[in-house]
């Protein structure tokens, strides 16, 4: 078997190198015999579906206060969709009617009643609910397993010689998190992005692991000797002692840049040529504004609200608003911290905004236009704003804008809530500097017009490259496609720079190509001077624009703006980065193609 066969390629979705035999996890629901009872054993089977439940749903409490332990606050709210699924009165309801009408045994049932929701949430095409799939097969697994009296495939470690990788169709966040890091080493999944619960869980508790492989259960068999690389998104099976020599050198020159990295949060974030590159971080949550203050974070660039209404049967108050926007800005003082209007719609419609289903809720109602047609949602949001700014640098920020009059109706609305609140007595603002988020085509080719009614733009890279695109970013038959370095991307990113520049606005990256080394060096040379990154990799991003010129970076994004692909782009970024750092300490993105060395490139 040539290198070529032995090396397959996934989604990295948890960074680091793992070694050691596979192991084989089929964790699926199990076969179910169809068995008929007496219409007198009905309600013991309803009572046998009852104690069940309750007892998984201290199987799964447990599991949310290990990930709490091992993972964080944030990851261990994952587990929150599973015991909702549990307490979910139609569904529970509906399976309960199966036993009674149909006479089922409550496995039985509870499997019926599985296949029938995933059948429905499948065909939405929802991709809030594909990714709550997963959770609706976890939770009818330990279901139907306790109702069985069986064991599930998380003991499959208890018998394992040696560390080793485990691979299955599909990993389940709660399989993930029981994991033993001196058994399990890294993980392999078919299904799966960098979005999916079980990635997210990986990536904190720090297991290598690679998701969205196809076929890698039949293709990896049972025992196979392999290399994982979860940066590089890679699985080298039956390895050479060449190759497991070359593995462990990277895995200690990335060791060695830790080190370096964590000497750099102290340091300031100026190019080689003395610009000042300003890096603040992305907030989800309340939890990592400590993370990004200790990792050097200049103020927030992008603080979403969505928090504050997800999970909650009720609208944050006013006061509630206020209380948090300040709590933010007083840990970054005199810093700007960018609050980001509620981004709803799409896959993110909680219990508070009830809305008829879309065809595309994509391209529906979301973001500034639920604001905009709830006004007194939006106007409540805006006061707390303004009352938290009196003691905090605050900026306004809207997302998914395609109209000037998006922006033009949200300043109305703040001098309008400003003047309310002066004639009401009450300490506030009377403006904050009001930015768009540029995520859309649109927008960004509106950049300049935008930048006249606006403070500052803002370019969400996600959006922008999925609807550039029209590629869902979630998807992983497509992720080969998800590039923000495909060159109609790449020519909106210049477009909005220049816009800004001309109209002496600044102009920020808030996106996932801020947090990633290759990309940054990109937005430098295309004039960006503010970048908004996740807090675990500020150090990283600091650390690489502590190394280059924006001379050197200019040069870069000419020669990959004048590229004819994604591919070509990025292997001229990667060979001028690597002529000032060594790219294999850095992400996938950053190093060099197998094969190339020097000399010039055909654009």
């Amino acid at each position: 078997m040539s290198a070529t066969d032995r090396l397959l390629k996934g989604i990295g979705v948890s960074p680091g190198i793992a070694m050691g035999p596979t192991v084989t996890v089929r964790w699926a629901l199990p076969e179910v015999p169809h068995r008929v009872v007496p219409r007198t054993q009905v309600e013991k089977e309803v009572r046998r579906l009852r104690a069940a439940l309750k007892d998984v749903r201290g199987q799964i409490a447990e599991l949310r206060a290990r990930a709490e332990a091992r993972a964080g606050v944030d990851e261990a709210r994952i587990f929150d969709a599973q015991l909702l699924i549990l307490e979910d009165k139609d569904f529970i309801g509906g399976v309960a009617e199966l036993i009674r009408e149909n006479h089922f045994t409550a496995e039985k049932a509870f499997e019926f009643k599985t296949l029938e929701v995933r059948d429905l949430w499948t065909a939405a095409g929802n991709p809030l609910l594909k990714e709550r799939l997963a959770d609706l097969t976890g939770v009818a697994i330990r279901v139907i397993l306790h109702l069985m009296h069986k064991r599930g495939s998380s003991d499959i470690w208890e018998s394992l010689s040696e560390p080793s990788i485990l691979v299955a169709r599909e990993l389940s966040p709660g399989l993930t998190v029981q994991l033993d890091r001196d058994h399990v080493v890294g993980l392999i999944s078919e299904e799966g992005t960098r979005q999916s619960h079980a990635a997210i869980l990986a990536h904190s508790i720090g297991i290598p692991a690679i998701f969205g492989l196809r076929g890698a259960v039949a293709r990896i068999p049972a025992g196979t000797k392999a290399i994982l690389d979860g940066t590089l998104g890679t699985v080298l099976l039956n390895p050479t002692p060449g190759e497991i020599e070359e593995a462990e050198r990277r895995d200690t020159s990335r060791r060695e840049l830790t080190a370096r990295l964590e000497e750099a949060v102290s340091q300031p974030s100026d190019t080689v040529d003395k610009v000042h590159v300003a890096l603040r971080g992305n907030v989800d949550l309340p939890e990592e504004v400590a993370p990004a203050k200790a990792h050097g974070a200049e103020g927030v660039g992008l603080l979403r609200t969505e928090f504050l209404i997800t999970g909650h049967s009720e609208l944050p108050d006013e006061e509630s608003q206020t209380n948090y926007f300040r709590h933010v800005g007083e840990a970054f003082p005199g810093q700007p911290v960018v609050i980001r209007t509620y981004d709803l719609g799409g896959d993110k419609f909680p219990a508070p905004f009830r809305s008829p289903p879309e065809a595309n809720p994509f391209l529906g109602w979301r973001a500034i236009r639920v604001c905009l047609d709830e006004p007194e949602i939006f106007r409540t949001q805006i006061r707390a704003v303004l009352r938290a700014a009196v003691t905090a640098n605050l900026h306004l920020m809207i997302p998914l804008v395609t109209r000037l009059d998006e922006v033009e109706r949200t300043r109305e609305m703040m001098h309008e809530e400003a003047e309310r609140l002066e004639k009401q007595g009450v300490p506030a603002a009377k403006t904050v500097p009001l930015g768009v988020m540029v995520e859309t085509p649109a927008a960004a080719v509106l950049a300049d017009r935008l930048a006249e009614v606006s403070d500052f733009l803002s370019v969400g890279t996600n959006d922008l490259t999925q609807y550039t695109l029209v590629v869902d970013r979630g998807n992983a038959r497509l992720a080969d496609r998800f590039t923000p370095h495909d060159p109609s991307v790449l020519r909106l990113l210049k477009l909005v720079a220049e816009a800004a520049r001309a109209a002496g606005k600044p102009a920020s990256v808030c996106g996932e190509m801020a947090s990633e080394p290759l990309s940054a060096f990109l937005l430098l040379g295309l004039g960006y001077e503010t970048l908004s990154v996740a807090p675990p990799k500020l150090p990283l991003i600091k650390w690489l624009i502590r190394q280059v010129s924006t001379a050197q970076a200019r040069s870069a994004a000419e020669a990959a703006l004048a590229a004819r692909s994604a591919e070509l782009a990025l292997d001229i970024l990667r060979f001028a980065l690597a002529e000032v750092v060594d790219t294999s300490l850095l992400d996938p993105d950053a190093r060099l193609p197998a094969g190339r060395r020097s000399g010039s490139l055909k654009l």
